[in-house]
Protein backbone atom coordinates (compact mmCIF):
# COMPACT_ATOMS: atom_id res chain seq x y z
CA UNK A 1 0.00 0.00 0.00
CA UNK A 2 1.50 3.72 -1.22
CA UNK A 3 1.56 6.41 1.46
CA UNK A 4 0.18 9.64 -0.05
CA UNK A 5 3.33 11.08 -0.71
CA UNK A 6 4.45 7.97 -2.90
CA UNK A 7 1.37 8.49 -4.43
CA UNK A 8 1.99 12.03 -5.37
CA UNK A 9 5.36 10.77 -6.35
CA UNK A 10 3.95 8.39 -8.86
CA UNK A 11 1.91 11.16 -10.91
CA UNK A 12 5.39 12.93 -10.93
CA UNK A 13 7.38 9.88 -12.43
CA UNK A 14 4.34 9.30 -14.64
CA UNK A 15 4.11 12.91 -15.85
CA UNK A 16 8.24 12.86 -16.39
CA UNK A 17 8.04 9.63 -18.21
CA UNK A 18 5.21 11.16 -20.47
CA UNK A 19 7.45 13.86 -21.39
CA UNK A 20 10.44 12.19 -22.29
CA UNK A 21 7.87 9.54 -24.90
CA UNK A 22 6.45 12.47 -26.46
CA UNK A 23 10.27 13.78 -26.79
CA UNK A 24 11.21 10.34 -28.69
CA UNK A 25 13.82 10.00 -25.50
CA UNK A 26 12.69 6.02 -26.34
CA UNK A 27 11.55 5.22 -29.75
CA UNK A 28 8.10 2.87 -30.31
CA UNK A 29 9.05 -0.55 -29.39
CA UNK A 30 11.94 0.07 -27.86
CA UNK A 31 12.40 -1.02 -24.27
CA UNK A 32 12.23 1.21 -21.41
CA UNK A 33 15.34 0.60 -18.10
CA UNK A 34 14.64 -1.48 -16.03
CA UNK A 35 12.96 -0.50 -12.97
CA UNK A 36 16.16 -0.26 -10.85
CA UNK A 37 17.42 1.95 -13.25
CA UNK A 38 14.27 3.95 -13.34
CA UNK A 39 14.74 3.91 -9.57
CA UNK A 40 17.59 5.49 -9.53
CA UNK A 41 17.17 7.79 -12.59
CA UNK A 42 13.83 9.39 -10.48
CA UNK A 43 15.55 8.98 -7.31
CA UNK A 44 12.64 6.73 -5.83
CA UNK A 45 11.83 3.57 -4.82
CA UNK A 46 10.87 0.22 -7.08
CA UNK A 47 7.36 0.80 -6.05
CA UNK A 48 6.50 3.96 -7.38
CA UNK A 49 8.33 3.05 -10.71
CA UNK A 50 6.29 0.21 -10.73
CA UNK A 51 2.80 2.17 -9.92
CA UNK A 52 4.14 4.90 -12.73
CA UNK A 53 4.54 1.71 -15.31
CA UNK A 54 1.21 -0.01 -14.67
CA UNK A 55 -0.60 3.81 -14.95
CA UNK A 56 1.49 3.89 -18.50
CA UNK A 57 0.24 0.59 -19.47
CA UNK A 58 -3.27 1.34 -18.70
CA UNK A 59 -3.42 4.86 -20.74
CA UNK A 60 -1.19 2.43 -23.80
CA UNK A 61 1.85 4.42 -23.62
CA UNK A 62 3.78 0.79 -23.00
CA UNK A 63 3.32 -3.12 -22.77
CA UNK A 64 4.68 -4.81 -19.85
CA UNK A 65 6.02 -8.28 -21.28
CA UNK A 66 6.24 -10.70 -18.19
CA UNK A 67 9.91 -11.54 -18.16
CA UNK A 68 10.96 -9.71 -20.94
CA UNK A 69 10.43 -5.68 -20.13
CA UNK A 70 8.43 -3.17 -20.73
CA UNK A 71 7.90 -1.50 -24.07
CA UNK A 72 6.94 1.68 -26.17
CA UNK A 73 3.69 1.69 -27.86
CA UNK A 74 3.40 3.22 -31.13
CA UNK A 75 0.99 6.11 -30.34
CA UNK A 76 -1.40 6.83 -33.20
CA UNK A 77 -0.48 9.97 -35.45
CA UNK A 78 -4.03 9.94 -36.68
CA UNK A 79 -7.49 10.41 -34.79
CA UNK A 80 -10.92 10.20 -36.71
CA UNK A 81 -14.14 10.94 -36.20
CA UNK A 82 -16.43 7.97 -38.24
CA UNK A 83 -19.59 9.90 -38.09
CA UNK A 84 -19.34 11.80 -41.45
CA UNK A 85 -18.06 10.61 -44.82
CA UNK A 86 -14.70 11.05 -45.12
CA UNK A 87 -12.14 9.77 -47.96
CA UNK A 88 -8.97 8.87 -46.22
CA UNK A 89 -6.64 11.83 -47.48
CA UNK A 90 -8.62 14.07 -45.48
CA UNK A 91 -8.14 11.71 -42.43
CA UNK A 92 -4.23 12.19 -43.13
CA UNK A 93 -3.84 15.73 -43.77
CA UNK A 94 -5.08 17.35 -40.54
CA UNK A 95 -2.56 15.61 -38.77
CA UNK A 96 0.24 17.95 -40.74
CA UNK A 97 1.28 14.84 -43.19
CA UNK A 98 0.86 14.39 -47.19
CA UNK A 99 -1.43 11.54 -48.75
CA UNK A 100 0.31 9.37 -51.00
CA UNK A 101 -0.20 6.40 -53.15
CA UNK A 102 1.85 3.34 -53.51
CA UNK A 103 1.43 -0.16 -55.78
CA UNK A 104 -1.99 0.86 -57.16
CA UNK A 105 -3.74 -2.09 -58.82
CA UNK A 106 -6.97 -1.22 -60.53
CA UNK A 107 -8.59 -3.78 -62.93
CA UNK A 108 -11.98 -5.27 -64.03
CA UNK A 109 -13.36 -7.51 -61.55
CA UNK A 110 -15.32 -10.52 -61.59
CA UNK A 111 -18.96 -10.03 -59.75
CA UNK A 112 -19.31 -12.68 -57.46
CA UNK A 113 -22.39 -13.65 -54.77
CA UNK A 114 -20.84 -11.44 -51.83
CA UNK A 115 -20.85 -8.24 -54.27
CA UNK A 116 -23.60 -9.26 -56.20
CA UNK A 117 -25.93 -9.00 -52.87
CA UNK A 118 -24.22 -5.80 -51.63
CA UNK A 119 -24.83 -4.14 -54.77
CA UNK A 120 -28.14 -5.76 -55.52
CA UNK A 121 -26.93 -6.88 -59.16
CA UNK A 122 -29.62 -8.23 -60.87
CA UNK A 123 -28.35 -8.18 -64.56
CA UNK A 124 -24.90 -8.17 -65.34
CA UNK A 125 -22.70 -5.58 -64.53
CA UNK A 126 -18.92 -5.15 -64.70
CA UNK A 127 -17.27 -4.01 -61.20
CA UNK A 128 -13.65 -2.84 -61.09
CA UNK A 129 -11.63 -3.23 -57.90
CA UNK A 130 -9.40 -1.17 -56.78
CA UNK A 131 -6.15 -1.43 -54.34
CA UNK A 132 -3.95 1.18 -52.92
CA UNK A 133 -1.67 1.53 -50.12
CA UNK A 134 -2.17 5.16 -48.85
CA UNK A 135 0.73 6.51 -47.30
CA UNK A 136 1.53 9.55 -44.58
CA UNK A 137 4.94 11.30 -46.01
CA UNK A 138 5.98 7.46 -47.60
CA UNK A 139 5.09 5.49 -44.90
CA UNK A 140 1.97 3.02 -45.36
CA UNK A 141 -0.69 3.23 -43.21
CA UNK A 142 -3.56 2.20 -44.79
CA UNK A 143 -4.47 -0.77 -47.56
CA UNK A 144 -7.71 0.11 -49.45
CA UNK A 145 -9.88 -2.21 -51.58
CA UNK A 146 -12.75 -0.35 -53.26
CA UNK A 147 -14.88 -2.22 -55.41
CA UNK A 148 -17.60 0.20 -58.13
CA UNK A 149 -19.50 0.02 -60.96
CA UNK A 150 -16.81 -0.11 -64.19
CA UNK A 151 -18.62 2.72 -66.11
CA UNK A 152 -18.29 4.81 -63.00
CA UNK A 153 -14.53 4.53 -62.81
CA UNK A 154 -13.20 4.52 -66.01
CA UNK A 155 -9.73 2.45 -66.31
CA UNK A 156 -7.76 4.91 -67.93
CA UNK A 157 -8.57 7.99 -65.72
CA UNK A 158 -5.14 8.67 -63.92
CA UNK A 159 -6.72 10.22 -61.38
CA UNK A 160 -7.37 7.38 -59.75
CA UNK A 161 -4.28 6.96 -59.03
CA UNK A 162 -4.44 9.77 -55.92
CA UNK A 163 -7.45 11.49 -56.14
CA UNK A 164 -10.89 10.57 -54.26
CA UNK A 165 -12.49 7.67 -55.54
CA UNK A 166 -15.73 9.77 -53.80
CA UNK A 167 -15.11 12.59 -56.36
CA UNK A 168 -14.63 10.16 -59.57
CA UNK A 169 -17.83 8.52 -58.71
CA UNK A 170 -19.93 11.25 -58.19
CA UNK A 171 -18.44 13.52 -61.22
CA UNK A 172 -19.20 10.45 -63.83
CA UNK A 173 -22.65 9.19 -62.17
CA UNK A 174 -23.43 13.05 -61.63
CA UNK A 175 -25.17 11.81 -58.03
CA UNK A 176 -24.14 12.23 -54.63
CA UNK A 177 -22.96 9.89 -52.27
CA UNK A 178 -25.18 10.98 -49.25
CA UNK A 179 -24.55 7.91 -47.17
CA UNK A 180 -22.55 5.19 -45.58
CA UNK A 181 -22.92 1.69 -43.36
CA UNK A 182 -19.36 1.15 -41.93
CA UNK A 183 -18.46 -1.64 -39.65
CA UNK A 184 -15.08 -1.94 -37.67
CA UNK A 185 -13.45 -4.97 -36.61
CA UNK A 186 -9.75 -5.64 -34.82
CA UNK A 187 -7.87 -7.73 -37.41
CA UNK A 188 -5.06 -8.85 -35.95
CA UNK A 189 -3.16 -10.49 -38.89
CA UNK A 190 -4.51 -10.50 -42.45
CA UNK A 191 -1.36 -11.87 -44.87
CA UNK A 192 -2.52 -9.57 -47.82
CA UNK A 193 -2.98 -6.58 -46.40
CA UNK A 194 -0.02 -6.97 -43.37
CA UNK A 195 2.24 -7.73 -46.30
CA UNK A 196 1.02 -4.62 -48.42
CA UNK A 197 1.88 -2.20 -44.90
CA UNK A 198 4.93 -3.64 -44.05
CA UNK A 199 3.83 -5.02 -40.36
CA UNK A 200 4.21 -8.03 -38.75
CA UNK A 201 1.92 -10.24 -36.36
CA UNK A 202 2.94 -7.36 -33.80
CA UNK A 203 1.13 -4.80 -35.42
CA UNK A 204 -3.01 -5.21 -35.66
CA UNK A 205 -5.12 -3.39 -37.84
CA UNK A 206 -8.32 -2.31 -37.95
CA UNK A 207 -10.58 -3.05 -40.59
CA UNK A 208 -13.27 -0.39 -41.72
CA UNK A 209 -16.01 -2.27 -44.17
CA UNK A 210 -18.66 0.50 -45.73
CA UNK A 211 -21.51 0.62 -47.94
CA UNK A 212 -21.30 3.73 -49.56
CA UNK A 213 -24.72 4.76 -50.99
CA UNK A 214 -26.02 7.87 -53.55
CA UNK A 215 -29.28 9.59 -53.42
CA UNK A 216 -31.52 7.27 -55.08
CA UNK A 217 -30.29 4.83 -51.86
CA UNK A 218 -28.07 2.72 -54.48
CA UNK A 219 -24.93 0.93 -53.68
CA UNK A 220 -21.93 2.56 -55.80
CA UNK A 221 -18.86 2.11 -53.68
CA UNK A 222 -17.96 -0.66 -51.51
CA UNK A 223 -14.71 -0.59 -49.55
CA UNK A 224 -12.36 -2.30 -47.24
CA UNK A 225 -9.84 -0.57 -45.56
CA UNK A 226 -6.95 -1.83 -43.50
CA UNK A 227 -5.52 0.55 -41.02
CA UNK A 228 -3.24 0.08 -38.84
CA UNK A 229 -3.89 0.30 -35.74
CA UNK A 230 -0.37 1.54 -34.22
CA UNK A 231 -1.09 4.62 -36.39
CA UNK A 232 -4.66 5.21 -36.75
CA UNK A 233 -7.32 6.10 -33.49
CA UNK A 234 -11.33 6.11 -33.97
CA UNK A 235 -13.43 8.16 -32.39
CA UNK A 236 -17.51 8.57 -32.40
CA UNK A 237 -19.34 11.29 -30.93
CA UNK A 238 -22.43 9.78 -29.42
CA UNK A 239 -25.48 12.51 -28.24
CA UNK A 240 -28.74 12.22 -26.34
Amino acid sequence: MLTDQEIERVHEVVDALIQQLERQKYTEHESLPSDFELAREFNTTRSVIQEALDTLQEREYVTHRYWVGVFVNAQPLFEAGIEQLASVSSMIRPAGSEPGTIYPDIQPFEVDEELKEIFQIEKEEALVAMKRVRTAYDVPVVYCIDYAYAKQVPLDNEGLYNDSIFETIERTSKRPIVRAIAQIEPVGYDEEASTHLRCGVDVPLLALYQKHYNDLGEVVLYSKNYFRADKFKFQVVRTK
